[in-house]
């Protein structure tokens, strides 16, 4: 048997897909691509968003990381595990998974962006792929979570205004 990846754009399939009340676990979502892929391309990814967010009226959250990263499946969980903060990050964010790791740094495409010290790293881009915001995720942590209103708080003020 295969194991297909999903591209990360087909997100919005899967959350169509939950609104129509067909997840099998209600109190979950599927508002995080499903995994950091060596394989992307990370710029066309980047653009995809882009015309995805000018369309939808969100912006882009570039998620950088790697599948070695426990922090980063932490985050995951954490996001998938808390509705309100999955609906509001659905509702403002078109999100993008970018692989850092020995196959694939992605260093052309993150050059673009300031220095990352840790990981998972948050890029915000509006609507035209600029840069609006950094974010260390350290900021948001709570012991070996995150902070559900730090993290609240975060994707609120960086949200598109309507």
């Amino acid at each position: 048997m295969t194991k297909r990846v999903l591209p990360s754009l087909t997100i919005v399939a899967l959350l169509a897909f939950a609104a129509l009340g067909q997840e099998s676990n209600p109190q979950s979502s599927r508002v995080m691509p499903p995994k950091y892929d060596p394989a992307r391309d990370a710029n066309k990814d980047i653009r995809d968003a882009v015309g995805e967010a000018k369309r939808a009226g969100k912006h882009v959250l570039l998620d950088v990381g790697g599948e070695w990263c426990v922090w980063c499946h932490r985050m995951d969980s954490f996001i998938e595990q808390n509705l309100d903060l999955a609906k509001l990050l659905e509702k403002h964010y078109i999100v993008v998974k970018i692989n850092v790791d020995p196959k694939n740094r992605n260093e052309a495409v993150l050059s673009r962006y300031p220095a990352i010290p840790g990981y998972p790293h948050l890029f915000v881009l509006d609507m035209n792929g600029e840069l609006v915001h950094s974010q260390d995720t350290s900021a948001l942590e709570a012991g070996k979570s995150y902070d559900l209103n730090r993290f609240m708080s975060f994707l609120k003020k960086w949200a598109p205004s309507r």
